[in-house]
């Protein structure tokens, strides 16, 4: 028994020590366990909420705010850098969400064709000989070609491609973004082919040309890769690699990222990869039925025709490495298909628009009384630009 002292206070025996730290330490356990539970149920709701939010499809929304718009008949619209670029045959104009102008551009073009890399922007004529290189606050340079410009491809520095001709020959010009000439010469191809595309990578550095020989009624076509770097100084004319395919045509490259191209023929989607001199690493089949093609810098999209009728087109999507990510059948009369910048896939007509996810969640559906134009995505999740007839709406999901 604990025995009283002179000063009053009484001491503790070493039977009440252990009992008392046993107490404290049981404490502690209780504590630890209900902390424990309810930190698990805590992530069970986030989880639950989270993966209803992932998976939760919506056919409304809020419209937070409306600017009214007047635009002509032949204006296009499309997202550059977050903002709404809206162009046509006399003029370019770069708003925000709220109709605020940022800058706009004058010309007169037949018809105007856009490429984008990083803050760079190519507005040119095709089929005429004015280019515009161009980014989020200002005109940069301008060029004028002294032949018919076929393609033009920009560079994430504002360095520009052309692909030009003169009668039956062709001829590719590389200009720096105030527009000075770089260099300029006629290109030709193997045994008489002739260049229908063109590519450039985002450094500049790398190029590669499309040609296509056509020989007692059958196809071929070429893919040339020229390094203007250090690597391409050793090699002939700059050339560092050349691809044959017999009995296809190659109308469409795209650099999706520094050291990786996709080619689009029309039998098969060829993916290349090098720093210096890019090699085939993957190849995408593709039929007669292919009724669209779509990509970004990470996923390639495909479209084609649906046998069921009722469900009329199946989508397809591949990664940078051709690995299938997606199959997914849709229904919706679409004339538009593309990647948005969040990398959710947006299947529009003039009246509807369906969004999935790239995983497959089917998230939007909407049918509109006034003609959409364009769908951009917005900072939050559920939030998103529409540019319709004669208005541009900010709204959020719900």
């Amino acid at each position: 028994m604990a025995e009283k002292n002179k000063s009053g206070f009484h001491t503790v025996g070493d039977t009440d020590m252990e009992e008392y730290n046993r107490k404290i330490k049981e404490h502690r356990r209780k504590v630890l366990h209900r902390t424990v539970i309810v930190t698990a149920v805590i992530l069970l709701v986030l989880t639950g909420l989270g993966l209803y939010m992932a998976l939760r499809h919506y056919e409304n929304y809020d419209i937070m705010s409306t600017a009214e718009r007047s635009d002509t008949a032949a204006t296009h619209f499309t997202e550059f850098q977050g903002n709404i670029l809206k162009y046509s045959n006399d003029g370019a104009f770069y708003l925000d969400a709220a109709n605020e102008l940022i800058w706009n551009q004058t010309y007169e073009m037949s018809s105007p064709k856009l490429d984008t890399c990083g803050n760079y922007l190519s507005i040119y004529d095709k089929g005429g000989t004015k280019i515009y290189i161009l980014t989020p606050t200002k005109l940069v340079g301008s060029i004028e070609t002294t032949m018919q410009i076929q393609q033009v491809c920009v560079a994430e520095q504002g360095t520009v491609a052309v692909l030009m001709k003169k009668d039956k020959a062709a001829y590719l010009a590389l200009y720096d973004r105030e527009g000075n000439s770089l260099a300029e010469g006629e290109i030709h191809g193997q045994n008489g082919g002739y260049p229908i595309a063109i590519a450039l990578s985002n450094d500049a550095v790398k190029l590669a040309v499309s040609m296509i020989n056509i020989n007692e009624g059958s196809v071929k076509s070429t893919i040339a890769f020229y390094n203007y770097g250090t690597v391409g100084q050793n090699e002939i004319d700059h050339c560092v690699g050349v691809n044959n395919y017999d009995d296809m045509v190659i109308p469409e490259m795209e650099f999706t990222s520094n050291d990786r191209m996709v080619a689009f023929g029309d039998t098969k989607a060829v993916i290349f990869e090098g720093a210096q001199k890019p090699q085939a690493i993957a190849e995408i089949a593709m039929d007669e039925n292919t009724k669209s093609i779509f990509y970004n810098e990470r996923y390639i999209g495909i479209v084609t025709g649906n046998e069921d009728e009722a469900v009329t087109n199946h989508l397809v999507v591949y990664d940078e490495n051709g690995k299938l990510v997606m199959e997914k059948d849709f229904g919706l009369d679409y004339s538009s298909i593309e990647f948005l910048s969040n990398n959710e896939i947006c299947i529009r007509n003039a009246n509807a628009c369906d969004i999935y996810t790239v995983h497959g969640v089917y998230k939007f559906h909407h049918e509109f009384e006034e003609e959409l134009f364009e769908i951009i995505p917005g900072k939050l999740k559920l939030n998103y630009t529409l540019v319709l007839k004669d208005t541009t709406q900010r709204i959020r999901l719900k």
